[in-house]
């Protein structure tokens, strides 16, 4: 009965370690990626004068092409299904 407790009880300090050590490695990863961001914020930023804007009707454009594209596929769908 002894030595049931003290596997149980090493099974749970391995759980708790890996479970740290995995815990200590996505913190150090956040904390890198937040790095990296802040540096390549500093040393490449964006360039936001250089993009034109989007004409509103280009937009709409597209928004209808998407739309006819779906209801092609739909259609086309129902009709080799049946």
């Amino acid at each position: 009965m002894a030595d049931e407790v003290n596997y149980v009880l090493e099974a749970f300090k391995f759980m708790l370690l890996g479970m740290g050590i995995v815990f200590l490695f996505l913190f150090i990863l956040v904390k890198v990626v937040e790095l990296q961001a802040k540096l390549i914020a500093k040393y490449f930023p964006e360039d936001t004068s250089k993009t034109p804007a989007t004409p509103a009707g280009k937009i709409a454009d597209d928004e209808q092409r998407k739309v006819a594209a779906i209801i092609a596929a739909v259609t086309e769908f129902r009709n080799n299904k049946s």
